[in-house]
């Protein structure tokens, strides 16, 4: 942070002295003014809800621009990083801070691989589930409980078992994935490979079985590895501040990301993917295609509580620039699988179009974000729709785990503590039970 000259003067028209309070330059981004010496100062806190005008840190991972739809990892273009970089390269990038050398990947990447299994007890644990429970519900159990199998890495405190929690996390991620779906469908878990991709791991895991080997089309490799690269990091969306307030606790990292994990359950955050594509099948099952001007028509009507969704974006004020790239991926996708004409598809095709060319949705800046096309893509590749955020908590993992590798290293970190515009009852006493 660099201080700027300029100072904010806080003026109150009760006559209580005013303050100055520093202002500091980021990189790039607004201006930020340091309110932290207000309440020792005036006794006064501000408000806000949702934390919409508050810097709740000091971060140098990732960076977002929603007015000009941008958005860095470490300072590259996500343009950039998902047309010549691979997922772990982008991994090493937000843990470390740089791109890797070619030594520095192949040793990055023999780590990653080498920690793919779990322990075998974990199976155990997961068998404890009914089989129809919600991935998200299995995940956040089988996240938490990495604390009590790999507990030589639990000190958050400790940068080497911070590294050590970091890849393992990033390496077993897409083992409990599987192993949810796998355990959900009723067939025997799949155990990793060490000469596959990370994208092609996971793809193996999910769709081998012992009785045939899958074999996994390079088309649907990349689209799958592009899909983790642009869902890695997104700043201090809700998941990662739940990451690092937890964290800010002192616990352990497999809990902080656990934390993360049940937060992005939430259909307003990771579970938008899943939400784009049930709205597809309602479409769908309204008389799919020839429906969509009525369903258009509902969503235009505010009595209706019809919602578009995987459209427009809270943060991003125009295209979304991971939405972009996501296209371009999905129409790779159903080419490769021959797709275009399955039912589903061309309606989604449909309303994207629509979307793209109607005035109510142009005007509006509805466009299509990554969570649209990301559903599209994993749908087709055979991942079912209650997996879609699980597969998102594997993306999101590495952006949570730098986010709270950096908060525990920066020496100003404190234990997180919001606090509140109190409006309840004002101080009263206890009557007997009997004058109640």
């Amino acid at each position: 942070m660099t201080p700027s000259d300029v100072k904010a003067t806080l003026s109150f028209s009760d006559g209580s002295p005013s303050m100055e309070l520093p202002i500091y330059k980021g990189t790039i981004g607004p201006e930020v003014i340091d309110i932290r010496k207000l309440y020792g100062q005036t006794g006064k806190f501000t408000y806000d809800p949702g934390f919409l005008s508050t810097a709740s840190c000091n971060s140098a991972i990732t960076y977002i621009d929603g007015d000009k739809g941008e958005l860095l990892y470490r300072g590259y273009p996500i343009e950039q990083l998902a047309v010549n970089c691979d997922f772990l390269e982008t991994c090493h990038l937000l843990l470390y801070g740089e791109l890797p050398n070619s030594d520095q990947k192949s040793d990055f990447v023999n780590r990653v691989t080498h920690h793919t299994m779990v322990n075998e007890q974990m199976h155990f644990f997961l068998r404890g589930f009914r089989r129809d429970a919600h991935p998200m519900a299995v995940m956040t159990g089988l996240v938490g409980a990495l604390s009590a199998f790999y507990h030589d890495s639990t000190d958050i405190n400790n940068a080497e078992h911070r590294d050590i929690a970091a890849i393992r996390l990033i390496a077993k991620m897409p083992t409990l994935v599987a192993m949810a779906y796998k355990y959900s469908v009723g067939q025997p878990f799949i155990y990793p490979k060490n000469d596959l991709s990370y994208a092609g791991n996971f793809m193996r895991m999910m769709f081998a079985t012992p009785c045939e080997d899958f074999t996994v089309s390079p088309v649907i490799e990349r689209a799958l590895d592009r899909i983790f690269i642009l869902h890695a990091d997104h700043e201090q969306n809700a998941s990662t501040s739940t990451v690092r307030l937890c964290g800010s606790s002192g616990t352990n990292p497999f809990a902080a990301i656990a934390a993360g994990v049940a937060c992005l359950w939430g259909p307003a955050h990771g579970g938008a993917n899943e939400a784009a594509l049930n709205m597809l099948e309602d479409i769908q099952k309204m008389g799919g295609v020839e429906k969509i001007g009525e369903f258009i028509a509902q969503v235009k009507d505010k009595s209706s509580n019809v919602k578009l969704m995987g459209f427009g974006h809270r943060v991003y004020k125009n295209y979304d620039p991971r939405a972009k790239l996501m296209r371009e991926t999905c129409h790779e996708v159903l080419s490769e699988l021959g797709l275009h004409n399955d039912p589903l598809f061309k309606l989604a095709m449909a309303l994207e179009k629509i979307a793209l060319e109607d005035d109510y949705f142009v005007a509006r800046k509805l466009y299509p974000n990554v969570d649209f096309y990301s559903g599209i893509v994993q749908r087709a590749i055979g991942i079912p729709t209650s997996l879609f955020t699980a597969n998102f908590a594997l993306a999101r993992t590495v952006g949570w785990i730098a986010q709270l590798n950096e908060m525990i290293a920066d020496p100003e970190y404190k234990i997180g503590r919001p606090r509140q515009l109190f409006s309840g009852a004002a101080p009263r006493m206890v009557k007997p039970i009997g004058e109640r």
